[in-house]
C-alpha cells in the first residue's frame, strides 16, 4: 500500500490561489511547434474516456493534416476530469502557395478583362503575361498566397474538433453553447507557449488548469506542455491513463500478497477502476467472517458490480476474506477511517445477499415456474413462461442433434432455466440470474447436469465469453437463442442498422459458436421452423430470412480469421440452396478456399468467369437459355470431345464425393478441368457460322458453369 510517500511534496507553491499570476510568465519553446490543449470538466463516465480522446487526438490530427500544419508527434491523455491532448512538430506556418491563372482573350470586352483582374487581386492588365494556346492569345497571371501562420490557424481547427467530438450522452450548462459530456470549467490551449483564443462563450481559455480535487484544489499555471505535465505530477494527478493503470495493477497485487493472497484477475474491473481516480491509492479491507459461506459469485457480484472492489484469492482458489479497493484520496490516518466506511457499506451488501440466500432456499426452485406466467417477455410474445414452453418442446428436438444430450433431462433443464429469475437473489442482483439458480437447483437434487444447464443457458454472452460444451447447457442454450431469434423474427422486430434493442445479433453469434464450436450438425432451417411452429400462429415463417441473417453473422464471425465473405456467399447459396448446416459450410469453405489458393483453382475460375460471361452474353442476345443436353454428333473438334467427356467425369465423381462430404476429393475432381478447358478456349470457336455447333458449344460451356457450381457458386468469388 502507499499513500504517505504521494502526500510528501505537496506545497503551496505548488497549488496557486485564485489571482496569482507570478509563476505564469510564458516561455515558448522556440521552434517546437508545441500545442498544449486541456478540456477540465466535471467527471467523465469512466466508461467513455478512452473512447473520446482516442477520438479527440483523431480529430485535431485530421485536422492539423487536412489544413498543412501536421503534427509530427500527438498524444492524448484522459482522467476522470480532463482530456489532455500535446502535439509537437506543428510546422509555424502553412507553406506558401502559387497559382497560375489563364483570363479572358486578348482584346476581350473591357467588363470581362476587369472581372479578370479584380478576381486576381492585380491592378493592372500590364502585370499580366500574353501566351499564344493555339487558340489564341490569352492573358495569364500567377498568384502569390502565402500560408497563414500557425497560431492564426489552429484556434479554428481546435475549436472545430472540441465541436465535433462525438459523446454517447451529452449536456447543455450554462457557460457555453457547447453540448459536452459534463460542464466544461476550463481550458488550457497553448501553442508555442503562448495562449490561443478559442470562442467557447463564458468557460475560460488560458493557461491555467487545477490539480487533483481533493489534494491540490488550487490554480496551477504552465507555459510549457513539459511544465504542464510537472506541475500536475506535483499537483497528485497521474495523468497518463496507461501508466495509472499499471500502478494500480501492480499496487493492487502487492497489497493482495501483503495480506498473504493472491488478486482475482478482472481486467474489465481495472480498466474501469482507472477511469475513477486521478491519483490511486489501494487500501485492503476485511470481510466478516459469516458471510464468507456465501456461493463465490455473490460475493464477487456484491463486490465487484455494486462497490468496485476487488476479491482476493487464496491458495486453493477459494475466496479470501479480503476485499482491495482503490480511493482517490490520501486520508491523514493512514486510510483507516476510508477502510472502515467501506467495511461497513460492503457488510450491509452482503447482509442483504445473505438473507435472500437464506430466504429462496425455503422453496423449491420449481416452484417459481408458474409465477414466471406474471412477468413479461414481450408484449406480442407472452410472458416468460410462454417462453420456457416453447423453450422445452424446441429442446427436445434439438436433443437429437447433440451427443449425449437425454431428452426428459434437456428438457428438465429447460424447464428450470429461468426459475431464478423469481428468486429475491436475482431482483437484488441481476447479474447472478442462472448461476445462482445452479445453487438452488442442487440444493433440490437437481441431476448435477441440469444444474450446470440453467447456470451456463445464457453463455456464451459475447465474442470473449466461453461456450458451453456440455450436452446439456448446449441443448439449453440453443433453445433459448433460437427461441429469441425466431420470435422476434416473426413479430417484425429485426436488427437494423445499428439498432438491436434484443440483442439478436448477439443471439445469433450465439448460435453460431454453439453448433461450430462443438462440432454440432444442427439442420437450423428445420430447427427454426420447429421454434416457429411453437409460437401457434399464422404469420410468415422466418426460417429463410433468419438463414440469411445467421450467414450474415457468420461472415462477421470469420472475418477476423482472414476468410472472405465470398467463399461464405459461394458456399451458402450453392446450386440455389441455402446450406444450414454450419459444419458442413465451414468444411467446404476450407476446401474451397484451399482450391482457389492453387494454381489450377486460380486458373479454372478464370476460365469459369470466362465461360459464365460467353454463356450469359448469347442468353440475353438470343432471348433464351443454353442449358440443355449435349448432342455428342455435334462435338466436331477432339477438344470439344474431351472436354465433355471430362466433364461427364467429373460431374459424376464430384456428386458422390459432396454426398460422402470427401469436399477436398471434390475439389480435386474440379481440378481436372483446367486443362481441357483451357484448350477449348485455345481451338474452338464458339461464336461460329453453324447455328446447331454454336448452341452445341454455348450448352458444353454451360454444362461448365453449372458442374463447378454443384460445387460451389463461383460466381460469387471476388478478386
Amino acid at each position: 500500500m502507499r499513500g504517505e510517500g504521494r502526500g510528501e511534496g505537496l506545497s503551496a507553491a505548488n497549488a496557486m490561489t485564485p489571482g496569482d499570476e507570478s509563476n505564469c510568465t510564458a516561455r515558448p519553446l522556440a521552434g517546437k511547434g508545441e500545442l498544449l490543449l486541456e478540456l477540465l470538466s466535471e467527471e467523465i463516465p469512466a466508461g467513455m474516456q478512452r473512447r473520446a480522446i482516442t477520438e479527440l487526438t483523431g480529430l485535431l490530427g485530421e485536422k492539423f493534416a487536412a489544413a498543412e500544419i501536421p503534427a509530427a508527434d500527438m498524444r492524448g491523455y484522459v482522467t476522470p476530469r480532463r482530456l489532455t491532448v500535446v502535439a509537437k512538430g506543428i510546422p509555424a506556418g502553412q507553406p506558401d502557395r502559387s497559382e497560375e491563372r489563364r483570363g479572358p482573350r486578348v482584346g476581350a470586352p473591357a467588363p470581362a478583362i476587369e472581372g479578370f483582374l479584380r478576381s486576381a487581386g492585380i491592378d493592372s492588365i500590364e502585370e499580366c503575361e500574353i501566351r499564344d494556346t493555339g487558340r489564341g492569345e490569352f492573358y495569364f497571371t500567377t498568384i502569390n498566397r502565402p500560408g497563414r501562420p500557425a497560431a492564426e490557424v489552429l484556434p479554428e481547427l481546435v475549436r472545430s474538433a472540441i465541436f465535433e467530438l462525438p459523446w454517447p450522452k451529452s449536456m447543455r450548462y450554462p457557460a457555453s453553447s457547447l453540448r459536452w459530456v459534463r460542464p466544461l470549467t476550463s481550458v488550457v490551449c497553448l501553442f508555442e507557449g503562448e495562449v490561443l483564443p478559442l470562442a467557447l462563450d463564458r468557460v475560460p481559455v488560458g493557461r491555467t488548469t487545477r490539480g487533483h480535487r481533493f489534494l491540490a484544489p488550487g490554480e496551477i499555471c504552465a507555459a510549457n506542455a513539459a511544465e504542464y505535465l510537472e506541475r500536475l505530477g506535483k499537483a497528485h494527478v497521474v495523468l497518463d491513463q496507461d501508466r495509472r493503470k499499471e500502478t494500480i495493477r501492480k499496487d493492487l497485487e502487492a497489497a493482495a500478497a501483503g495480506e498473504g493472497f493472491v488478486l482475482r484477475s478482472d481486467p474489465g474491473l481495472l480498466d474501469e477502476v482507472t477511469g475513477l481516480v486521478e491519483f490511486p491509492v489501494v487500501l485492503a479491507g476485511a470481510i466478516d467472517a459469516e458471510y464468507m459461506a456465501l456461493p463465490p459469485e455473490v460475493l464477487a457480484t456484491a463486490m465487484r458490480t455494486h462497490q468496485k472492489y476487488f476479491s482476493c484469492m487464496q491458495s486453493d482458489g477459494t475466496p479470501a476474506p479480503r476485499f482491495l479497493f482503490v480511493a482517490n484520496n490520501i486520508a491523514a490516518d493512514h486510510g483507516r477511517s476510508i477502510i472502515a466506511g467501506n467495511e461497513r457499506v460492503l457488510r450491509a451488501r452482503l447482509a442483504d445477499a445473505r438473507f435472500f440466500w437464506d430466504q429462496d432456499r425455503r422453496a423449491p426452485l420449481a416452484s417459481r415456474i408458474e409465477v414466471l406466467s406474471q412477468r413479461v417477455f414481450h408484449a406480442k410474445l407472452g410472458s416468460l413462461f410462454d417462453k420456457v414452453a416453447r423453450m422445452e418442446r424446441l429442446a427436445e428436438f434439438l436433443a437429437d442433434y447433440v451427443p449425449g444430450a437425454d431428452r426428459e433431462r434437456s428438457r428438465r433443464a429447460v424447464e428450470l432455466a429461468k426459475a431464478d429469475l423469481s428468486t429475491g437473489m436475482v431482483g437484488e442482483f441481476p447479474e447472478l440470474q442462472g448461476v445462482i439458480g445452479r445453487y438452488y437447483a442442487l440444493q433440490d437434487g437437481e441431476n448435477p447436469a441440469v444444474a450446470d444447464a440453467i447456470a451456463e443457458h445464457y453463455r456464451p454472452a459475447g465474442p470473449n465469453d466461453d461456450c458451453p460444451a456440455a450436452p446439456l447447457s448446449i441443448v439449453a442454450a440453443l433453445a433459448d437463442k433460437i427461441d429469441s431469434v425466431v420470435a422476434f423474427f416473426s413479430i417484425g422486430e429485426k436488427p437494423t442498422g445499428s439498432r438491436d434493442p434484443f440483442a439478436l445479433r448477439r443471439a445469433a453469434l450465439g448460435i453460431i459458436r454453439l453448433v461450430v464450436e462443438n462440432g454440432l450438425r444442427v439442420p437450423l432451417a428445420a430447427a427454426f421452423t420447429n421454434s416457429y411452429s411453437t409460437l401457434g400462429w399464422h404469420a410468415p415463417d422466418p426460417s429463410p430470412e433468419l438463414l440469411d441473417f445467421i450467414a450474415e453473422r457468420l461472415r462477421v464471425h470469420l472475418r477476423e480469421q482472414g476468410i472472405g465473405h465470398d467463399l461464405i456467399a459461394a458456399v451458402f447459396n450453392r446450386a440455389g440452396e441455402r446450406e444450414d448446416d454450419l459444419v458442413r459450410l465451414l468444411a467446404r469453405v476450407a476446401a474451397l478456399r484451399a482450391f482457389l489458393a492453387s494454381e489450377d483453382g486460380a486458373n479454372l475460375l478464370t476460365a469459369f468467369r470466362r465461360a459464365s460471361s460467353i454463356v450469359a452474353i448469347e442468353e440475353r442476345r438470343d432471348d433464351r437459355h443454353y442449358d440443355g443436353g449435349i448432342d455428342p454428333m455435334l462435338l466436331r473438334q477432339s477438344d470439344e470431345r474431351v472436354l465433355a467427356e471430362r466433364l461427364a467425369e467429373v460431374g459424376e465423381a464430384a456428386g458422390t464425393f459432396l454426398e460422402s462430404e470427401q469436399f477436398e476429393a471434390a475439389m480435386s475432381e474440379l481440378a481436372r478441368l483446367r486443362y481441357p478447358v483451357d484448350d477449348f478456349f485455345d481451338k474452338v470457336t464458339v461464336n461460329c457460322d453453324d447455328a446447331a455447333l454454336r448452341e452445341n458449344r454455348l450448352r458444353l460451356l454451360s454444362r461448365v458453369r453449372d458442374t463447378m457450381n454443384q460445387v460451389a457458386d463461383f460466381s460469387q468469388i471476388e478478386g
